[in-house]
This record gives structure tokens, sequence and C-alpha cells, in this order.
């Protein structure tokens, strides 16, 4: 495989892992700019011994890639804000109790069912300037909300972290918007908040201006409003009005990229300005010329787009492509690919945790190395049958690329997802040319209702294209368990194997069969970590009890309801059953005492009925009982106290209060977590 070998690959490699070093391991930035300018003066050294003594070139080489791995490192530590004394998150009062907070409005999210949403920027809380991104949740009261990009409010509120996740194996959204560096959030009112007349008029506002005239344009027109939020998050890469179903439908069909402003939406950008410069000669001067377009043209399409992160990694991604295509070297765009994500990264390190990058970067990448060998295997003389099979190998060169991924992040498979790219390809070309003319005149007038009704059909077509391919359920793969170990394995499998097929020989084969060998452990690693893992469970769920007690791979599920339902329709049971690789065996409903490896769990439910008898090691409550905890703490001698969420918050405080008096632990599954207790 040529592009391992390559100096840049490796340099890039290096790089990476320092970022994933920084990340995974708290270091002292101080630390690492001394270590990172030793490593240079040494580099420098190295250079200068070299030119004298041949030998010294291999120890030259390896400094280089050290250098890339401390530049990364340096780089992660750098831009992570938690780490500036600046940031808000070193001022713990402002967690305790309110203050007044004066923000700036940078960016509008998605809104949900109780508040309307926004990134800010922190400038001052009480007298003390301050920095750093966060969450504006402001509550919804059926107006439309007054907050626009660039706006300077003034409030007084006490800032919250993150939550946490509640139960086992969900999303972790706290941990994700810490890769964002958005570590609090304010929840407030309308009316708490004081506008200020002045505007701060930076890029994001004139951005935020812009996409807001075009929306209002668009309105004008009497465009769809289903069809207009799809047409937004197609070109503009706005997903937050779209509606739920729809999402689910390009989820099920395999066409969710189509949704976010990716590598494919800004290729299609690329082509059509190729395609329009056909007719310039490929001279020199020509091929500047075209080069000149396509990245104005991009330029042009970021602006657009608000300036939004996936659409400014795209552009950056494909301008490098542009620019590799146009000086015309042998490998180049394997260079061009590894110089824009070091590009990126220098810049937003954090981006390499970011799906989008992954995928964007996995999709590309295998569509450059093995769409190529797909599209030898067969070579249709017809030019519809040509044209389908180029579609086809591109999606499947993607799908293979970023499987393993997708099955981690996900846990399903889109089993037509090529039927879909077949289906959609077609229509999506239509609307990135039509979407774009429509949005470059909304910027100045509201487009001939012609236009809009072509791009507004074209978005009906392409819906209902989608919409028929997710209604065969049957070919979605769901709840599939796909641990790291599988991860890692099944891209050595898929990459010696692509490897092994481009050039044939015994030492590639044997290699291809070693990754096989790692698949294979990997299946064994993890059935024996299952089978030696026993626990009890007691989720967080709001107004309900559910205790889960396991044995390796067999759960046993118990429940407060009257009629415990389906899995599959108890998400928090379901993350758990699928992310640890284990199967329900059996569902029964609470009994007020159970017993674990060794330890007697007493449950009192709102009956309040208890045994003196049984000196329980755990005490759960459920239910809100009306009970002295008192006089039950010296009955029963309990080592811990558990309330999940099924009681009342008030009456937590109190059983708090008396746990602190008595000096016995509390734990509340709604401020905690769920409780897990282990075998030993």
């Amino acid at each position: 495989m040529k592009v391992l070998e390559f100096p840049l690959t490796k340099i890039t490699i290096s790089f990476i892992l320092g970022i994933l070093v920084a990340y995974n391991w708290q270091i002292s930035i101080n630390i690492s700019i001394i270590v990172l300018a030793v490593q240079i003066v040494l580099l420098l050294v190295f250079y200068y011994l070299s030119k004298k003594q041949k030998k010294i070139n291999l120890i030259f080489s390896i400094h280089t890639y050290v250098i890339s791995f401390f530049l990364g490192l340096t780089t992660l530590l750098f831009h992570t804000e938690s780490l500036q004394q600046s940031n808000y998150i070193h001022n713990k009062k402002a967690f305790k109790e309110a203050h007044l907070i004066i923000l700036t409005i940078s960016e509008k999210l998605k809104s949900n069912d109780y508040n309307y949403r926004y990134i800010a920027n922190v400038n001052s809380i009480g007298n003390q300037s301050y920095s750093g991104k966060i969450i504006l949740n402001v509550q919804d009261d059926n107006l439309k909300s007054s907050l626009v990009i660039g706006n300077i409010i003034k409030l007084k509120a006490a800032l919250q972290y993150n939550s946490f996740p509640k139960n086992p194996n969900q999303f972790n959204y706290s941990s994700y918007l810490n890769d964002k560096q958005i570590y609090a959030q304010i929840y407030t009112a309308k009316a708490d908040i004081f506008i200020n007349k002045k505007l701060k008029k930076d890029v994001w506002y004139y951005a935020g201006k812009l996409h807001s005239r075009i929306l209002h344009n668009l309105e004008k027109g009497k465009f769809g409003k289903t069809e207009m939020n799809v047409a937004l998050a197609l070109i503009l890469g706005q997903r937050q009005e779209i509606s739920s179903d729809i999402v689910q439908d390009y989820q099920f069909s395999g066409a969710t990229h189509v949704l976010s402003v990716s590598g494919l939406h800004v290729g299609f950008i690329m082509l059509f300005i190729s395609f329009i410069l056909k007719p310039v000669p490929n001279t020199r001067k020509g091929s500047f010329i075209k080069l000149m377009a396509i990245l104005s043209s991009l330029f042009i399409f970021t602006i657009i787009s608000g300036l939004s992160p996936s659409v400014l990694r795209s552009v950056v991604m494909f301008s490098f492509l542009a620019v590799g295509n146009h000086l015309r070297r042998s490998g180049n765009t394997y260079h061009t690919l590894l110089v824009s994500i070091v590009l990126i990264l220098l810049f937003e390190p954090y981006f390499l945790f970011d799906i989008g990058f992954q995928l964007s970067y996995l999709a590309l990448f295998f569509i450059l190395w093995l769409q190529p060998l797909l599209k030898n295997v067969w070579s249709p003389k017809n030019k519809i049958i040509s044209y389908i099979w180029d579609v086809l190998t591109v999606s499947f060169a993607a799908q293979i690329g970023t499987l393993p991924i997708c099955l981690y992040y996900f846990h399903q498979f889109p089993g037509l997802f090529f039927v879909t790219n077949i289906i959609i390809i077609p229509i999506l070309s239509f609307i990135m040319i039509v979407g774009i003319i429509v949005m470059i005149i909304a910027v100045f007038i509201t487009p001939p209702l012609i236009l809009i009704e072509i791009f507004e059909k074209s978005i009906y077509l392409l819906n209902k294209s989608i919409h028929i391919v997710a209604s065969f359920e049957s070919f979605v793969i769901h709840d599939i368990s796909f641990n790291s170990y599988y991860l890692i394995s099944l891209y050595t499998i898929i990459i010696f194997t692509i490897i092994w097929l481009k050039k044939p020989s015994c030492t590639k084969l044997i290699m291809m069969m070693i990754s096989i060998t790692f698949l294979q452990l990997s299946f064994i690693l993890t059935k024996k970590e299952i089978e030696n893992t026993n626990e009890l469970i007691v989720y967080n769920v709001k107004k309900k009890t559910l205790i889960t007690e396991r044995n390796g791979k067999s759960i046993t599920f118990f429940s407060n309801e009257n009629h415990i339902g389906k899995v599959s329709d108890n998400n928090i049971l379901n993350s758990y059953l699928v992310g640890n690789s284990v199967i329900l065996e059996k569902k029964i409903k609470i009994r007020n005492v159970l017993y674990f490896n060794g330890k007697k769990i007493s449950i009192i439910d709102s009956t309040k009925v208890y045994q003196t008898i049984v000196q329980p090691d755990i005490l759960v409550l459920i239910e809100s009982p009306k009970i002295n905890l008192d006089r039950i703490l010296k009955d029963l001698h309990p080592e811990i106290i558990i309330a999940d969420a099924s009681n009342s918050n008030s009456i937590k405080k109190l059983w708090k209060a008396t746990c602190i008096r008595q000096k016995i632990p509390f734990h509340s599954t709604t401020e905690k977590g769920f409780y897990k207790l282990n075998s030993k």
C-alpha cells in the first residue's frame, strides 16, 4: 500500500496519535511546550548531522514523527478552553448561586418542547471578564424568539454543568458538548433577559443575517414548510427544523449523510463548476482559471451556508483536492487529503472526535483507494449501466470504509443503502444545482415562482423516494452489538484484504489471515468479558422503577409496572442490552427482597411493607413511601440507601438529610445516575 509509505502519512498518523494521547491523559501544557521546543532543537541538530553522515537520516526521519506527535499533543492542549484561566468553568461560585451574566448570541440551535436554544459566548460574570461558549435555554412561551445572532444580552442566573448519562450505555451528551468546548448551560425565561440595542457585528453576525434573509425570501415565495426544512439542510447545513419522521426515513434508507452538508454536496459543486468550465482549455492559464473558479464557488457556498463547521470542514478538504488536481502530481490526491487533515486539526483538533469528520474522511479515502479496484471488476459497454455501476462502486467503497465506525456508533445497518444511492444521486445532483441557484437569488430577492416550484417538487420527490426505501424495515438491521475490539479488528481485515487484492502476494495473504485471527480473538475476548460479568443495576427512570440483574449473558428484568411491555419499547433497557451484548431471559414484577452475590437488598414501595427480620445490606426506596426513615434505619441498619426516580424530589431531600444525619451513604439516581452493584 503505497499511501502508507508516504512520509506525510506517517507524520499525519503521529500528529493524530499526539491528539489522542492529550485527549485521554491529563498533561501539563507547559511541559508539552518545553518538550516540543527541545525536540525541535534536536531535529535541527540531526538535520545538520544528516548532511555529513547519511546514517543519521533514519534518526532524523524518526525524530520528525516524534515532533509531529508532540505537535499534535500541544495543539489539543492549546485549544482546550477549560485549561485557560479566563474560561468560566473556573468560576465555581457561578455554579452555586445566580450572578449577573453578559452573553453574546453566536448560533441558534434546534429548539425542544420546552426551550429555545442558542450557543452564546460568555463576556462577563459578575464584575469579572470571562470567556467560553455556553448553551442558553430560553423558556418557550409560545411566542417567536426575539434573539438573533449578534445580540448582547444580560441576565441573572446560575450556571449548570452539562448533565451526564443517568443510565448505562446512553449517549454521553456531556462529553459531546465538552468536545465542542461547551461546559455548561443556562436556563432562563424571556422576561428575565435584557437585550442590548448594540449588536456584535462579526463574521458570524453577517453570516446569520444572510441566512435569515434567504429564509425570509423563501417564505415569501410560499415554499412548502417540510420541503424548505430539507432544502435548508441540503444546501445550508441547517437541520434544526427537520421533523423526526423525515430524519428516521433517511436513517433507515442509509441516506443520513444527505441531510448533513458534507463532501458529497461540496463534491457536486466541484463537478458542476468543472462541467461548466469544460470548454476552457487545459493549458497552464486555463487550469488556473478553473482552480480559481472552483475555489471562489466553494467560498461563496461557505458564506451562503452560514459558515457552519461541517461546511467549512468539507470546503477545506475539497479545496485541497482541487489544488492537488491543478498541480497534477503523482499520488497528489492522497497528499492533499493528508495535508487537509493536518491543517484542519491544527486549527480545530477537536474535530477529530466529531463523527461527521471521521465519516467524511473515511468515505473519501476508501472511494479514492477502493473504488478503482471495484470498478475494474466489470466494464459494461452500455452508458446507462456503466453509470449505475459507477454509482454502485462508489457507494460500496464508501460503505465498506465507514461500516465498522457506523456499527460502533449507531448499532444499525441499512441493507438497502445501494438502492438508495442509485435513486438519490441523480435527484440530488439536480437538487444541488437548482438549490444553489435558488439560494443565491434568495440572497437578493424572492426567487421566481417557477424556480421555487421546481426546487420544491424535486425535494418532495427525494423525500418520497427515501420514504419508499425506508418503508422496507425488514432490510434495516437494528440493535447490532459492536464494541471497540470489533471496530479495530474489522478495519484491520478490510485494510489488509484490500492490500492483498490490489497486488496479491504470499506475505500479504499471511497478513490478511492474521487479521482474521485478530477478529476471532476479539470474539473470544468479548465472550469471556461477558461471561465473567455479574452486576445488579438500579436505573434512573422518571416515575418508574427498573432493576436488572445480570449473570453473564443473561438478564433478569425487574419492574414495578403492572404490564411489562416489549423490551424494544424501553430505550433505556434496550441500550443496555445492545451495548453489553446480552439477552433478556426473564421479566419479573419487583419483590420486596432481592439477593445478589451474597448481598441482601430490601425494597420498600408505596405499600410501606418491609421485614425487620431481614437485615439488608442495601435498602432501595421506590414510589415515595410515607415512612419514618429514622426508625427504619434503626430497625434495618443498611449500609447504603438507594432512591430511584419513581420518588418525588421533595421526599428525596428529606431522606438525604436523614442519611447525612445518620452518616449513611445516600444515592439518589436523579442526582448521581444509575446505581451499579458489581460482583467481587
